[in-house]
């Protein structure tokens, strides 16, 4: 089976081995059945990317040998042990040594599809971490990575590395928080231009009366409060890279300024006639399509086609879920690292989160989630409901319900919008005064959000 997930089921019962066996198969594992442990040890390495299932009372080699044997080759590879009813105790003994889970013979055959999937994300999320710090080395573990294995990223790092040597000007197009700063950073690193500065300037963060300033300097005495000469942004990059991130906000007068920086690679601080030349690349991003007229609105279609040498899309998250784990495991563990903690044990209802969130924010919104769930600061949903309904979505009342909902709902878009009360607003179409009664209704505080 093509991409199935391997498992190796060890138990010297025959008649049970090869019932399991086919459950696994038709559950859509790739299964491996042993009547020894000895054998399946010698079939094994640190990379495999299973899960093992072990029965414990085994002739030769027991299942609790087995299993240190297994820790000893790779300790965050996942033993699952399969248990009489008298072996629980030292299944439980077990468990707290690093056995993954253990299951009592006769087991429902859900119970142990239901353990291994699991068990299954979790070697998955461990493999996939390993190859990141693999990465990273590999990159000198310097500066930020565009992490993802899905093809449309893989195929925008291949797309970097072949023009990150020249000197194009490039238009970065993506949503908030979708990584346009981190794609412009790796065009600077690496290029040509590495040793020089990389200059970032966010056009939407700053008022129009003080971009120009910002962005080509000016002399002392150019205009009421300028009391000493600054070196604007474009003259500070020269030699590097300049990253203007949104830059659909930017003012039309100063649009009009920037045309001419990109096509007669110059600039004239404010304040002073002098003329002085620079050597810079330009890497533009927006949040909307630059090339449709009407998203364009009131940006000048004659710098759009003077930055759009070379275009990039950086796809939301949301169509590229399969890098959400991935993206995940790694956010956690430099969260861990920071913050001095373990890595977080993945529950269901955090798996769960991760399959099915829209994930608005994008991979932002995804690094500050894995941050708070390591810090233990993140409250999930209710598990799924049983059939009795006990402990689940119908424990609760409808109201209780909608107020758990709408609660998450806030939650994540404040996640998106790093806190901006102004954009939250906006983005929930409610009036100020009901969004902070929410708020306070709901527990929620705002500073948790800022700048995450």
């Amino acid at each position: 089976m093509n991409g199935a997930t391997p498992v190796f089921l060890i138990d010297d019962d025959a008649d049970l081995l090869r019932a399991t066996g086919q459950t696994l198969e038709l559950a859509g594992f790739d299964a491996s059945l042993f009547a020894s442990a000895t054998e399946a040890l010698s079939r094994l390495d640190a990379g495999f990317a299973g899960v093992i299932v072990s029965d414990i009372r085994m002739p030769g080699l027991d299942g609790m040998d087995f299993f240190e044997r297994v820790k000893a080759l790779d300790a965050e590879l996942p033993v699952i042990l399969m248990t009489g009813h008298g072996d629980i105790p030292m299944a439980v003994r077990a468990i707290q040594n690093g056995v993954y889970d253990f299951i009592a013979k006769p087991f429902a055959t859900e119970r142990l599809l239901h353990c291994i999937r699991r068990a299954a994300e979790r070697r998955r999320l461990t493999l996939d971490n390993r190859r990141l710090r693999q990465a990273a080395e590999e990159e000198d573990g310097a500066g930020p990575q565009l992490l993802g294995q899905s093809p449309v990223m893989v195929r925008l790092r291949q797309t970097l590395k072949q023009i990150a040597d020249t000197d194009v000007d490039v238009l970065v197009t993506g949503e908030t928080g979708s990584g346009k700063e981190v794609v412009a950073s790796l065009l600077h690193r690496w290029g040509r231009r590495a040793q020089g500065h990389f200059v970032a300037l966010n056009c939407g963060a700053l008022p129009e009366q003080i971009i120009e300033s910002e962005l080509f300097g000016h002399e002392a005495g150019a205009f009421t409060g300028a009391q000493k000469k600054r070196v604007g942004r474009i003259e500070h990059s020269d030699g590097g890279t300049l990253f203007l991130d949104e830059i659909e906000s930017m003012p039309m007068a100063t649009q009009v300024r920037m045309l001419r920086v990109l096509e007669m690679r110059e600039v004239a601080p404010l304040g002073t006639n002098d003329i002085r030349p620079i050597d810079l690349r330009v890497v533009a991003a927006s949040k909307v399509d630059l090339g449709d007229p009407a998203r364009r609105e009131s940006f000048r279609e004659d710098l759009y086609y003077r930055l759009n040498v070379v275009s990039l899309a950086i796809p939301p998250l949301r169509e590229r879920r399969e890098d959400v784990p991935l993206l995940f495991g790694y956010f956690a563990e430099k969260a861990a690292r920071r913050f001095s903690r373990d890595l977080p044990v993945l529950s269901d209802a955090v798996t769960r989160h991760l399959a099915d969130h829209h994930w608005p924010g994008n991979v932002r919104e995804l690094s500050h989630f894995a941050e708070r769930i390591t810090l233990g600061l993140e409250p999930m949903p209710d598990p799924a409901p049983t059939k009795a309904g006990r402990g689940g979505e119908e424990a609760r009342s409808l109201p209780e319900r909608i107020d758990a909902h709408e609660a998450q709902i806030i939650r994540d878009t404040l996640t998106a919008f790093e806190g901006d009360v102004q954009q939250t607003i906006a983005a929930l179409k409610i009036p100020r005064k009901t969004f902070y009664d929410k708020l306070q209704r709901h527990g929620i505080v705002r500073s948790d959000f800022a700048g995450r």
